[in-house]
């Protein structure tokens, strides 16, 4: 226990009735008796007075905390008569403030601390008529007469932010890391209709351009524009609920704001800031058990350039309603998430209500319609499993019957997975890492269970094993291996997100990018496995062939091809065609960078750095942790691993070649991407951010290679060749070092390209 300070004086307590005990040597006396860990505690002192006790008198914890001469409650009064140029001033502000709330601080420390905003909220206003400052009728008539624009415009920004919460806890969001929809008892005006306030927003305007003469021209415009982009913002929120109607259209109140907030900026120097129309003393009427916190409050221009942002994300993400087919979808939200800076919260929440509300997909697709589509283009091209007459077969011996029964499971069992992929996307990156580990367990899972409904439906399809030249491959299982296809995609994200999130270290990545390229070669195996099966599909289709070394007599009719079965098996293998060359380029890619690093390791280029408390088999089982209980593919031992990641017999010379050639294939693989048409790769609607993706990848890979010929050149210069490593084990006689990019500044988030610099003697 802490010794009482013998020079300090006694606390200075006095009051009228009072008469205060110094009891701190009776206290410390008492505590003397109690062994080490006793605890004395009185039945009727709870821990939640104990806290509270603890609370009261720090100004930090305690927001009834009052200084000398500091009043209790804010003292400002928002019936004053105020400048043009300080109503512009206080929406600008507030301005400011929503977008601290947006960026994800609670309301108690940016908007609420209005006291104009308090005044609306406080007493609850039952209509229109009574949200206003002055409750009073009396005195509301004496008002100064500019006060109207602000009372809008406060009503406009309460009604947008009301709508905004609702949204955001409708959908998937994390409010420790993303958002904060506590209201602290406050209603955000929410039982008073939209209409009415957009009727006050406009009357506002009309009543603002009849006392133009005592107004500048340019403060009257400007308040104008304010008050408009209130109108807009809750016209698009009014808008995005229509997701049948024209993508294009309710783009429009998107784009007017943008436009309008560029004259926002222009009109800033105008205003006159208010800062007392502005309290943190208005915490203490807040219902909340939140010690007092400091107002929240970004920059103009820092605000600005979110408004921006959060505008043109709102133009971009209309574009997620034009459909075109699943993997389209999944590459719009995946490349729209992707972008730096993160779209907001509002935004992210608002694309999952687009794709999902009501468990309608984009407003006009079913989750059957979306999943079975999916099928047609991975996986079953023309599959007689989703062929939806098989619906209206009754008679339970009917295979037609049992195939439709089955493929109902399936989609049962599948619909949930298959939408929090989306979902996931829908994330901070951080979270979406995380997510992702939990979501590779459901799918390794789901794959075991739909191999059982793919074994059913082989014996009622009657399906033959397909046997090519080199062997039985037996059966093509294909709801199965659309399920580990998607898994395998997964898992490289995880991976992938690593590098972007800086999970590993410099010396880690050598074995992380060997552990990526296992993933993408697995992927790209089973790609081709999936492709066999396809190819067999359509040469039955096309020729009637069920083996073409077979006399055609003998072979069973099919149904006509037709030229719409046609485009369907080309969807499929122009599909499976971007799959395997993705998964090459990434396979080469990383095999590259997996061979550069345990090149600069092992020239002691790049250094492990001391961790007194690690060991190589520590760090293994807790990168590997996420994939420790997946069945396939499997997971590789440790020493497997290591031995993969240093390879020992292969000497360094030989180690830079394989480097060059890897590196070189996965240049020429994204050039070959890069060209591809929007059909070609999937990417409607979001092509431009597809092929700037592949374009970045490219640059990489360009870097990637003059790093390895710049190592190259060096180890041969000091001596070094296919035979001999000399004294560069040592890391002497290169004259380079190594720096690594810093996060996000790099040619790709995740392909880390060390820069080799010459050292300056």
């Amino acid at each position: 226990m802490q010794q009482p300070d013998p020079l300090s004086p006694p606390p200075n307590i006095s009051h009228p009735g009072v008469m205060a005990i110094d009891i701190t040597k009776k206290f410390a006396s008492a505590v003397k008796t109690l062994s080490p860990g006793e605890l004395i505690k009185d039945e009727h002192f709870t821990l939640f007075e104990s806290v509270a006790a603890l609370e009261i008198m720090d100004p930090k914890m305690d927001s009834g905390v009052l200084t000398e001469g500091e009043s209790l409650d804010e003292e400002y009064d928002v019936s004053r008569d105020l400048l043009p140029e300080e109503i512009l001033g206080i929406i600008d502000q507030l301005l400011c403030l929503e977008m601290a709330w947006h960026l994800g601080y609670p309301l108690s420390q940016t908007l609420f601390t209005s006291v104009y905003i308090e005044a609306l909220m406080k007493p609850r206003p039952a209509n229109i008529d009574e949200a206003d400052f002055i409750r009073d009728v009396q005195s509301r008539e004496k008002q100064p007469k500019l006060l109207f624009i602000l009372r809008a415009y406060c009503v406009g920004l309460l009604k947008a932010c009301y709508f905004v919460n609702e949204l955001v806890k409708d959908e998937l969001y994390y409010e420790e890391e993303d958002f904060v929809t506590n209201t602290y008892d406050r209603h955000l005006l929410y039982d008073i209709p939209v209409a009415s306030i957009n009727a006050l927003l406009q009357k506002a305007r009309s009543d603002l351009r009849t006392v133009s003469n005592d107004v500048s021209k340019e403060i009257s415009t400007a308040l104008d524009l304010r008050l408009e982009l209130r109108i807009a913002f809750l016209r698009a929120i009014d808008l995005s609920g229509l997701r049948k109607a024209n993508p294009d259209s309710l783009k429009m109140p998107w784009v007017e704001m943008s436009g309008l907030v560029d004259h926002i900026k222009t009109q800033h120097s105008l205003g006159k800031p208010v800062p007392e129309a502005f309290s943190t003393k208005l915490q203490r009427r807040l219902a909340s058990t939140m010690p007092p916190r400091p107002m929240v409050q970004p920059s103009f221009e820092e605000s600005y350039g979110h408004f921006k942002r959060l505008f043109q994300d709102g133009i971009d993400i209309m574009d997620v309603l034009k459909y075109a087919e699943p993997q389209s979808l999944l590459n719009f939200v995946f490349l729209f998430q992707a972008r730096k800076p993160q779209p907001l919260v509002y935004i992210r929440t608002l694309l999952q209500s687009l794709l999902f509300k009501e468990m309608v997909v984009l407003g006009n697709y079913s989750i059957r319609q979306i999943i079975d589509h999916d099928l047609s283009i991975v996986v079953l091209p023309c599959g007689s499993q989703i062929d939806p007459s098989y619906d209206h077969i009754e008679v339970p011996t009917d295979a037609r019957h049992q195939i439709a029964a089955q493929m109902e499971i399936f989609r049962q069992r599948v619909a949930e997975c298959y939408l929090d992929i989306f979902r996931i996307f829908c994330q901070n990156r951080c979270r979406v890492r995380r997510t992702l580990c939990h979501s590779i367990q459901e799918w390794d899972m789901l794959q075991a269970d739909v191999e059982e409904i793919d074994q059913l439906l082989q014996v009622a399809l009657d399906e033959k094993p397909l046997t090519i030249d080199r062997g039985d491959i037996g059966y093509s299982l294909p709801l199965s291996s659309w399920a580990y296809l998607y898994k395998l995609r997964q898992m490289e994200w995880i991976v992938q997100l690593g590098f972007e999130l800086e999970v590993y270290q410099a010396d880690e990545l050598a074995g992380m990018y060997w552990y990526l390229n296992y993933l993408a070669k697995t992927r790209a195996q089973h790609g081709d496995r999936i492709k066999s099966f396809t190819m067999r599909s359509l040469n039955e289709a096309r020729y009637g062939l069920a083996n073409p070394n077979v006399n055609p007599k003998d072979q069973r009719q099919l149904p006509q091809y037709t030229a719409a079965k046609e485009r369907e098996y080309m969807t499929s293998l122009a599909y499976l065609r971007v799959t395997m060359l993705d998964a090459a380029c990434t396979w080469e890619f990383a095999d590259g960078l997996c061979c550069l690093y345990t090149a600069l390791q092992r020239l002691n280029l790049v250094l492990p750095p001391k961790r007194p408390y690690s060991t190589d088999t520590l760090r293994y089982d807790l990168r590997m942790k996420p994939f420790r209980t997946i069945a396939l593919p499997p997971l590789p031992t440790f020493d497997e691993f290591t031995r993969a990641t240093l390879q020992p017999e292969t000497s360094t010379y030989d180690l830079l070649k394989y480097a060059e050639s890897a590196v070189g294939g996965a240049r020429k693989g994204y050039e070959a991407l890069s060209k591809m048409s929007e059909a070609q790769a999937f990417s409607a609607n979001t092509h431009d951010r597809w092929v700037k993706n592949i374009r970045d990848c490219l640059k990489a890979a360009i870097a990637a290679g003059v790093a390895v010929s710049t190592l190259q050149r060096a180890f041969e210069r000091a001596g070094g060749s296919a035979s001999k490593e000399v004294e560069l084990e040592e890391g002497k006689g290169l004259g380079l070092k190594v720096e690594m990019p810093e996060s996000g500044k790099g040619y790709h988030d995740w392909w880390i390209v060390p820069k080799l610099v010459p050292i300056k003697v």
